[in-house]
């Protein structure tokens, strides 16, 4: 069925295909609407699970791993400080191999206090062994959130998937709905080989000595390697039986752009389809403008590309390194700041094209913009395509855009 729904419904919807059992949440500005709709959907019985309401959210993702430990598929939700305060449990959810499913509404970290934009928060936690998806619009959230259990319940982690706050959250969009039973036909149901069970009793969260700590860190490492063709074969499916797939690294453009006989999303191939004297390398909603303002460089003659990236975490090194081979320079757009280092998808597809023999690594330019909310118009994009293509040397530090005087 095709609806008319915000980012943040389409989270919701996305759980309520993939019949959620236990919602476990905390409301907070931009993703409160989430929960809401869940509420609604769990209230209409259009969901049945367990809704729990509780005081924080450190709690909600309490309740969420005591609920997957107990065998039942969770969802929860959550932005900015909330996904901070969350975050010792994060270790737990996805040592404790733990397949939650979390939505976050990227939000600016705070102070000073924001409700706008950024990737911060969620960038903060690439760290703790969840996999991250960056979701481009309104359609992306919900196939994401679908293809989120089938990845995680394959490979026993976490998956957060991320959408940013207000362009995407509260913003409507046509969305195409799968609904409970097709998506049980690319979704089955949850059944755990090891959980909370009196009848055939295992011991969980117990202290772990070090003769055999670091072995569970390694098939923590060696599950992150797999999902990363899990989360492929996921996505290729996903397309297979509803028309919509999306790659975990995209190229714009190339040769199935030119096909007008479809025009719902899907993942294009890695090769692009002509020589690019500059690629810009974007994630989330800003991808679409770049997309944009790309159409309008190339009408003047501008040898201009795109690599949208999805996929944090696993970092997909290789079909990076595939998409941008022979591309002379990466102009990344970041939304973004380490402090002290730059922009973090830089760093990534720095350590990615590391070991690139030096003459086909591309030259790699950082730009920072769009923090706290500020606009990402086509004609930043543009600024930021055209300072890159006049470069033949690396910065030595980000190029900040779109700054007040």
């Amino acid at each position: 069925m095709h609806k008319i729904l915000t980012g943040n419904q389409a989270a919701a919807w996305g759980a309520m295909c993939a019949q959620a059992q236990v919602v476990s949440a905390y409301p907070i500005t931009p993703q409160t609407t989430i929960i809401e709709e869940l509420a609604d959907l769990v209230d209409k019985g259009m969901l049945k699970a367990e809704f729990i309401k509780v005081e924080s959210e450190h709690s909600a993702m309490a309740g969420c791993i005591g609920a997957q430990a107990a065998g039942a598929r969770t969802f929860t939700a959550t932005s900015a400080q909330g996904l901070a305060l969350m975050h010792e449990l994060l270790h737990w959810a996805a040592l404790g191999r733990l397949p939650i499913v979390m939505a976050d509404v990227n939000r600016a970290m705070a102070p000073g206090w924001s409700i706008w934009t950024d990737q911060n928060d969620s960038l903060a936690q690439r760290d703790t062994g969840w996999l991250q998806f960056y979701c481009e619009s309104n359609q992306e959230v919900l196939d994401t959130t679908i293809q989120a259990y089938r990845i995680a319940e394959q490979v026993d982690l976490p998956v957060m998937l991320i959408l940013d706050a207000f362009l995407l959250s509260h913003t409507s969009e046509a969305v195409d709905v799968p609904g409970q039973e097709a998506t049980a036909r690319y979704l089955p149901p949850y059944k755990p080989s090891i959980y909370l069970n009196t009848k055939e009793p295992h011991a969980f969260g117990g202290i772990v000595p070090q003769d055999i700590y670091m072995e569970f860190r390694y098939k923590m490492q060696v599950a992150m390697d797999e999902a990363l063709e899990i989360c492929q074969k996921a996505d290729e499916e996903y397309g297979a039986m509803f028309g919509r797939k999306y790659g975990l690294v995209d190229v714009y453009p190339n040769d199935d752009d030119d096909d007008d006989d479809d025009d719902k999303p899907k993942a294009q191939s890695q090769k692009p389809k002509a020589e690019f004297d500059v690629m810009l390398v974007t994630s989330g909603t800003v991808t679409s403008t770049a997309r944009y303002a790309i159409d309008r460089m190339r009408e003047q003659g501008l040898k201009v590309g795109l690599l949208k990236t999805r996929l944090l975490r696993p970092f997909p090194t290789q079909l990076l390194c595939e998409a941008v081979d022979g591309v002379p320079k990466l102009a990344v757009i970041d939304r973004n700041i380490c402090v002290g280092m730059g922009g973090i998808w830089a760093q990534e597809i720095k350590a990615a094209l590391y070991h690139q023999p030096y003459k086909q690594r591309p030259l790699v330019l950082e730009y920072i913009a769009g923090l706290g909310g500020r606009d990402i118009t086509p004609e930043i994009v543009e600024q930021i395509a055209l300072d890159a293509h006049k470069r033949d040397k690396a910065m030595d530090t980000p190029k900040w855009v779109g700054l007040k005087e």
